[in-house]
């Protein structure tokens, strides 16, 4: 049911916002507008926000759960702003979210839901739906969802319970229709997932999608319809991916390009968990994959599989990090390849453990004890982190050391459209083990690399040992003070030697000029669309991302030597500044935001005009 583009006001690119209950299926609703616009196709970014309480009461502030999807005509880097449309399923949903909604967007309201209890809970004295103001300020379209839905289901022998809970399907048959989405994507998607099991449910989800989708084709409201243009997309085969989605295949990746068995061994933590779910269904693979029975297990086995020649593994967020800090320094005494995933949050402690952060940079660098430098890689989107966890696995195995692997809230969850790579793309990674019939010396070195021979245990001539106890270059515990320096200043030349393998930097403007923003991470979208759209209108700016934090590219610093000022966008109190101002006496102007949100364009985008044209 595609529809013709007769009667629809064209637009390059929108955003839109479904929010409500956390038991509404906000989260759902949202994932198939998504998947259903890159059918178009679309480029997407989605945000899923979702609440921290398990099941907070129903109808409450605390239980509000969002998904916001930004579709366009061309690249879209960033989930949107703000969104143009807004579908909020209760009051709570309309308390939180109304404020960002843009001036004379659409407000699709389930009427139903305002009832004096659900206003009361959500903090309003009044109905606002009776606000003269809101109807000026926004176009209004207060519908009974709950009502409506119910009533397309009359002739089914569902519960009253269970059709009430097909009304997210209905707010997004409207939503479809508003946006000239076609519905055969989500009626694929209900049949492959209720027809055999629960048929009666199938053909209600699919009754009410169509009723609200016809909705809006019956009413007798005038109003306006909005179209957003096929993208231009480079030939090849895509598919939406998260960022921890893309995480586990990156790795399952690196893996196999290595002719490593990879093991995954990681403890539930929010929003981690679904690295570890993911690479679950890997199996056939041969992929291993273990739940701990805490954070320090989860690292000591996945550092056993390392020695024991695989490619060990292990994901965590924050606090979980804190946790594995004493055995990353093994494997860093050990020099052993691992790779440690944190997926940042909100913190210190628990923090806001369903909020993205960025703030755990410093602990990446130096939150262990002794002298024990490691490298460190950032993701910078969803499907970057592919990449990213690629690289790691590179890197780990090449040079034989572990490495974090930075991701955050936002990008795990998020999505975009990802084109699958052809295995000739990826960069090789050739890393043998001892040659039995060699004599075998645990930490001699490959001169380029300083990277120390692995030898799987067990062999014949292989027979060594490991372990925290300081070594000499032969493998012999040794307390000698000059071989300890020795020994600390070699690891920390091979790390500094992973500088020769990290690609030059993108910069978006030229490579000189009055301001230089600087980033890490996910911050990556929203400074790339600032400087752009400002590059664009003839100002002098100039941006780059840092995938490798550690050692950081060998040509950043004449890089910065090139402008007048350097910005420094990051979600905590200024982390990666304190690190350029220390690396390269640089007075880097700091801009910070600990909110468990990401950037908004606008907001970099001014900070940006503020320094160039003061």
């Amino acid at each position: 049911m595609t529809p013709s583009t007769r009667g629809f006001r064209e637009m390059k690119a929108a955003v839109v916002r479904f929010a409500g209950d956390s038991g509404d299926g906000m989260q759902i609703v949202g994932e198939r507008f998504s998947d259903t616009s890159v059918t178009v196709p679309n480029a997407i970014a989605t945000f899923p926000d979702y609440p921290a309480e398990i099941r907070a009461p129903i109808g409450t502030i605390a239980g509000v759960s969002a998904f916001q999807v930004h579709f366009g005509s061309q690249a879209v880097l960033t989930p949107g702003d703000e969104p143009d449309a807004l579908v909020a399923m209760n009051p709570a949903a309309l308390a939180v979210h109304l404020y960002d909604l843009v001036e004379g967007g659409l407000l699709i309201v389930n009427s139903a839901a305002f009832t004096p209890e659900n206003l009361a809970m959500a903090g309003f004295s009044t109905n606002p739906l009776d606000d003269p103001a809101l109807k000026k300020k926004y176009d209004v379209m207060a519908i009974d969802i709950s009502g409506l839905a119910v009533e397309s289901l009359k002739e089914s022998s569902l519960t009253m319970r269970d059709k009430l809970r097909t009304k997210n399907f209905f707010a997004l048959g409207f939503t479809y229709w508003v946006y000239g989405r076609p519905l055969e994507p989500t009626i694929e998607y209900i049949n492959n997932k209720w027809a055999v099991k629960a048929p009666d449910l199938a053909e209600a989800n699919i009754r009410v999608l169509k009723a609200g989708y016809f909705l809006g084709e019956t009413t007798e409201v005038t109003r306006n319809r909005y179209m957003v243009a096929r993208a231009e997309v480079e030939p090849g085969t895509y598919r939406k991916i998260s960022g921890n989605e893309a995480i586990a295949l990156g790795l399952i990746a690196g893996a196999k390009k290595a002719g490593r068995d990879l093991l995954f061994s990681g403890y539930p933590i929010t929003p981690a968990s679904s690295i570890l779910e993911a690479l679950a269904g890997f199996k056939h693979f041969g992929i291993k994959t273990v739940q701990a029975e805490d954070e320090i297990a989860a690292i000591g086995v996945a550092i056993g599989a390392s020695f024991a020649g695989q490619i060990g593994v292990t994901g965590t967020s924050g606090p979980g990090m804190c946790l594995k800090s004493e055995f990353i320094g093994l494997a860093i005494s050990t020099e052993l390849p691992l790779v440690i995933v944190n997926v940042q949050r909100g913190g210190p402690s628990t923090g806001l453990p369903t909020k993205t952060e960025q703030s755990d940079l410093l602990e990446a660098f130096y939150g262990r004890h002794g002298e024990s430098p490691l490298p460190i890689v950032a993701a910078n989107s969803p499907s970057d982190c592919f990449r990213a966890a690629y690289e790691a696995v590179r890197i780990a195995l090449t040079f034989s050391t572990p490495v974090i692997l930075l991701s955050d809230g936002y990008l795990a969850n998020g999505s975009e459209p990802w084109k699958i790579p052809s295995e000739d793309s990826l960069r090789e990674i050739h890393k043998p083990f001892a040659d039995p019939s060699q004599p075998y010396v645990a930490f001699a070195r490959d001169p380029e690399t300083l990277a120390r021979t692995q030898a799987i245990p067990g062999q014949p001539g292989l027979e060594h040992r490991l372990g925290g106890l300081e070594k000499d270059t032969k493998g012999s515990i040794s307390y000698d003070s000059a071989n300890h320096e020795e020994m600390t200043r070699l690891r920390a030349a091979k790390v500094e030697a992973v500088a020769k393998i990290i690609p030059p930097l993108h910069v978006t403007g030229e490579n000189k000029g009055k301001l230089l923003v600087l980033g890490w991470g996910g911050t990556h979208g929203a400074i790339t669309s600032a400087v752009q759209s400002l590059v664009a209108e003839g100002f002098e700016v100039s941006s780059t991302n840092l995938r490798y934090l550690n050692p950081m590219p060998s040509d950043l610093g004449e890089l910065i030597k090139g402008f007048d000022q350097v910005l420094i966008p990051e979600l905590n109190s200024g982390q990666l500044s304190l690190l350029i101002r220390a690396k390269f006496l640089v007075d880097a102007i700091s801009m910070t935001k600990i909110q468990g949100r990401p950037f908004k364009v606008s907001e970099i985008r001014e900070r940006i005009l503020q320094l160039i044209t003061a």
